[in-house]
């Protein structure tokens, strides 16, 4: 099979406009690690675009196109339309994942990867809320801010601290942790000067452990491969710096079920999929879903000895594999750099009593 991988940022779908470097950087990182699966596979034809700003390296054989400014979307077309199947990789904010996606099924190929369709449920974080409510699945209680007029009333109804961020966003682009009144508007403005007109969401701030679970997914069935910790920092404006996995928490099977149960919800998610939540004291609170590859696929590779690029391929084309064991923990960071920290077989988490972590 020829395979495209188009990875947004970094790979050209930002050429001759500005990049943001953390993006990029983990773009790039993510880019990198994935071809290099791919191509270990030694079964597809791999290609793949760059930015001529950024330098992903590729394994020998792998075809690399660069994107300029004035040809890239045509260029873009053009490969799309030579290959097999895409995976792409792209920020949900400004509806980016969610046009590609889009994109790659009007020219009839196969996307590896969540449906336009599911990614515009997934990437709606105040659809998101109703659909999860509707589930029975723990959120955050949430307000969308259509109008910053509001934005106390809305405050009010939520009660400080609170989160400020976009309707559509990515990792921890534009989140703001606001503590008081007094820091609201400023958050706000700032949260604007990012996302523009678009709709803001106020979100109830969960106190906890930051984590993320990485699943497989093959559009109506699901398996989760680790629960990963999440490292955040940030007095107002949050910001992501890689984590460990797999998680040793005493509520990782909780999270596990909650992340299963948040994919029911969402049919049509494919292949790798990422679900950002917060351990409470006393449960899993499911915060986003992020329908594509995330930055813990970079430990997650390290941690488990088979090749997750294939297990999520079948995923994709309807063969949902067993989760394979995992082998070690490691603490990784966005740019692809990580630690072994623990080289033995690791205890994955036991599902709460009553439920499963494959969903039918």
């Amino acid at each position: 099979m020829r395979i495209l991988v188009h990875e947004f940022v970094s790979g050209g779908g930002l050429a001759g406009q500005p990049l943001t470097p953390s993006l990029a950087r983990e773009g790039g990182a993510m880019l990198t690690a994935l071809v290099a699966d791919l191509a270990a596979l030694g079964q597809h034809q791999i290609l793949t675009t760059r930015d001529r700003r950024c330098s992903p390296a590729a394994p020998r054989g792998v075809e690399v196109v660069t994107l300029e400014p004035a040809t890239r979307e045509a260029r873009l077309d053009e490969l799309i339309a030579s290959v097999d199947a895409v995976w792409p990789i792209a920020p949900e904010s400004g509806g980016s994942l969610e046009r590609l996606a889009a994109r790659i099924e009007q020219k009839r190929k196969i996307v590896l990867g969540s449906s336009a369709a599911a990614v515009h449920r997934a990437a709606d974080k105040a659809g998101l809320a109703r659909r999860l409510e509707c589930a029975g699945v723990s959120h955050p209680k949430t307000v969308v801010l259509r109008s910053d007029r509001r934005c106390d009333a809305a405050a009010s109804t939520i009660g400080y601290p609170l989160i400020v961020k976009p309707v559509r966003g990515a990792g921890c682009t534009a989140v703001y942790y606001v503590r008081t009144g007094r820091d609201l508007r400023p958050s706000i403005h700032k949260c604007r000067r990012t996302c523009g007109r678009e709709p803001l969401i106020v979100q109830a701030f969960e106190a906890g452990t930051p984590a993320s679970v990485s699943l497989l997914a093959d559009g109506c069935r699901a398996v989760v491969l680790a629960v990963n910790g999440q490292s955040l920092s940030g007095r107002r404006e949050l910001s992501y710096h890689g984590g460990i996995t797999p998680l040793d928490h005493p509520r990782a099977g909780r999270a596990a079920d909650a992340a299963v149960r948040t994919c029911r919800a969402l049919p049509g998610l494919r292949g790798y999929i990422g679900v950002d939540l917060v351990l409470t004291a006393s449960e899993a609170v499911i915060i986003e879903v992020n329908p594509r590859l995330t930055t813990a696929y970079l430990g997650l590779r390290r941690a488990i000895d088979e090749n997750i690029a294939a297990l999520a391929l079948d995923a994709c084309l309807g063969s949902l594999p067993a989760p394979p064991p995992v082998r070690r923990r490691v603490r990784f960071e966005p740019d692809g750099r990580f630690v072994v920290i623990q080289g033995h077989a690791v205890r994955q988490p036991q599902s709460a009593p009553g439920s499963q972590r494959r969903y039918t």
